[in-house]
């Protein structure tokens, strides 16, 4: 399957790659790197977003294919939900390059369920995407939010490829835990949760920043799991605090 890329790379050559990092995004199930659409511009530096379905049929190889999509000589790198797991296999696999890691709505330990990861796929087989949004992901919306984003998100996800989010859902249920990687990393971890987010909620969020030497939690109200999409302006203030923060 071939990979789809929003808006790849996108350069300010005003400003040099050493002064100010690039910026990684990676999506969430069952979006794709158009998730991002509205920090693309951020603080005027690198940005990249590629869609990961098509990288290979692990986070792992999501995450080697990734950094080869962006010329950034320093990242910081922002994941949603498996995006976040994605994004500690960067931080995994090329540390030397990382400035940040943003995790939202993410876990760093990993329990595989095979039984779980069975059900989905058959799910998925049988029902299809629209089946399978309404049985895992619409419900990761908080109560508030507005019903277009939801909407937009579904829309979204009804685009992608059946076997495309097939391999998203073995990826992610196969991840590795990082929970030690977590533990060991020398850069910043900036932790976001939505107040009413159930996967992975505010508990296992406090306790990776409770175990990261350089952590910190943000907590937005009024919000479910896919921050970015209900809660874009917060995230924006977030990020370009980060930012200023490695210049």
């Amino acid at each position: 399957m071939r990979s789809k890329t929003y808006n790849p790379e996108r350069r300010d050559d005003s400003m040099s790659h050493r002064s100010k990092p690039g910026l990684l995004f990676l999506h969430a199930l069952p979006l794709d790197g158009s998730m991002w659409a509205g920090h693309m511009d951020i603080a005027g530096i690198s940005t990249c977003a590629p869609t990961l379905y098509g990288l290979g049929d692990t986070v792992e190889s999501w995450a080697i294919e990734a950094l080869k999509q962006t010329t950034s000589e320093r990242l910081i790198v922002v994941g949603c939900s498996v995006g976040g797991s994605c994004a500690l296999e960067v931080a995994a696999a090329a540390p030397q390059r990382l400035a940040a890691l943003v995790l939202i709505g993410t876990k760093a330990r990993h329990d595989p369920d095979p039984e779980l990861h069975a059900q989905a796929l058959e799910l998925l087989e049988t029902e299809g995407a629209a089946g399978a949004w309404t049985r895992y992901w619409a419900p990761l919306f908080s109560r508030s939010a507005h019903p277009e984003i939801v909407a937009a998100a579904r829309r979204a996800a009804l685009r992608q490829h059946a076997g495309g989010l097939a391999c998203g859902i073995t990826a992610f249920h196969r991840r590795q835990s990082r929970d030690r990687l977590v533990a060991a990393c020398q850069i910043p971890i900036t932790v976001i949760t939505g107040e009413e987010d159930l996967a992975p909620g505010l508990k296992t969020s406090t306790e990776i920043v409770a175990s990261a030497r350089h952590g910190s939690l943000h907590v937005i109200p009024d919000c479910g799991h896919y921050v970015p999409l209900e809660k874009p302006e917060a995230l924006r203030s977030i990020l370009n605090d980060v930012i200023q923060a490695q210049v």
